[in-house]
């Protein structure tokens, strides 16, 4: 029986990477930019990606095209510590690292700006490149640095990060303007008019609701699971979930085991405050920080998430928004944990040969890797396209729509 059972697994884990070689992944969040500044300022000698770096990173050219990775939307994320033209600028960076990535290995990655670039990246087999910013801070309250954004390739912004923001609710805060204050809506009328997509991770419910009434376009969440299967506000609420269908969005699952599994969520609590007692932010992905990680790991065992786990929360959301509104966002680079089988970027084969044993069927992974965000960010420039023969772009200001300071 077990010589069987491992038969099948290997035998669905080789249809999985057959499957991927025609519909690859789009993972919808990748931290690589901010580890690259953080470990080595940037210089890309010091972390060259066409070679094996698992010493180092979750991410490297050879893991993606193991992992069966056709499009990446990497993280533009600055530290919410970092705020006005401090921000910005860091975020211009985090661009421009990107930039220097996709000239550095051309063979390898194309720079797409649209739905019709991240197929013609397919066609060529290569790995599409799009950015997304993480964090409503990285634009200083100001619609003209959105809109520049946008120009410099930004195809989403996650409207808040960890803490909240002077016009939008943080999951992981304490309630501010109670979701998105009017400044807040002008900026998603904003991004549906530029065609950059409105990114509810991290954003409290009452802001994802807010969000989801103003829009026009799409939504998406772009590294967030369910919170019915493990209740932590970073996950997405049933509700919520089920108007994604009336709005056209999609949810990507993230891999962050204190996001998936109920178990891990008061370890990693532990874990981060000790990273804060050695005076370290609970982020850090340097050397020290993980050899701070691996000590507290050993003396405190921690809870282990799987690869399904992980399909756990796609057959919910699955169940609650349907298939054509889910989709991956592993999160990888940005976390300092993740499941068992789903360690690296190389990992994306498991996570599909578990859905086939649960009887997906090639459609549905096709749309779920693939054929899903294309489709949502293709809309999203249809509605913006739509949007601009009607207005022109706002230049309100915080002061004016929400008579604050910013």
């Amino acid at each position: 029986m077990e010589q069987t059972e491992q038969t099948e697994q290997a035998d669905r884990l080789e249809r999985a990477r057959e499957f991927l070689a025609e519909y690859p992944v789009v993972d919808g969040h990748n931290d690589l930019p901010w580890a690259l500044r953080e470990q080595v300022g940037y210089d890309l000698d010091a972390r060259d990606i066409a070679t094996d770096q698992s010493a180092h990173l979750h991410t490297d050219i050879p893991r993606l095209r193991a992992g069966g990775v056709g499009a990446q939307f990497w993280s533009v994320y600055v530290q919410t510590d970092m705020a006005g033209d401090e921000a910005v600028s860091a975020t211009l960076e985090q661009i421009d690292v990107v930039a220097e990535l996709i000239g550095r290995y051309p063979a390898d990655l194309r720079r797409a700006l649209t739905a019709d670039g991240m197929e013609a990246a397919r066609t060529e087999g290569r790995i599409a490149s799009l950015m997304g910013a993480e964090g409503g801070h990285s634009i200083n309250n100001s619609l003209g640095t959105l809109r520049a954004l946008h120009t410099l390739g930004v195809r989403y912004m996650t409207l808040t990060h960890n803490d909240n923001i002077a016009w939008a609710d943080s999951a992981t805060d304490e309630p501010g303007v109670g979701g998105l204050s009017p400044f807040g809506h002008e900026v998603v009328r904003e991004m549906n008019r530029t065609g950059m997509l409105v990114d509810l991770s991290h954003v409290a419910a009452t802001t994802m609701r807010d969000a989801l009434d103003t829009s026009t376009a799409p939504v998406i969440f772009s590294h967030s699971s369910s919170r019915a299967i493990c209740d932590h506000p970073r996950n997405i609420p049933d509700d919520v979930l089920g108007r994604l269908p009336a709005n056209g969005g999609i949810a990507m699952a993230t891999f962050v085991p204190k996001f998936v599994l109920p178990e891990a969520v008061a370890w990693t609590e532990a874990a981060d405050e000790n990273m804060r007692a050695h005076g370290l932010h609970h982020l850090d992905t340097t050397a020290q920080a993980m050899k701070i990680h691996a000590a507290f790991e050993a003396a405190n065992p921690r809870p282990m998430a799987t690869v399904a786990t992980i399909a756990d929360h796609l057959d919910h959301m699955r169940e609650v928004a349907g298939i054509d509104h889910i989709g991956i966002g592993g999160d990888y680079d940005g976390t300092a944990f993740l499941p068992e089988g789903l360690q690296d970027v190389a990992g994306y084969p498991n996570l599909i040969a578990e859905l086939l044993g649960r009887g997906w069927s090639t459609a549905d992974l096709a749309k779920l890797t693939w054929q899903n965000a294309v489709r949502v960010l293709r809309d999203a420039e249809d509605v913006a396209r739509e949007l601009r023969t009607r207005r022109g772009p706002s230049h309100a200001t915080i002061e004016q729509l929400d008579g604050a300071t910013g």
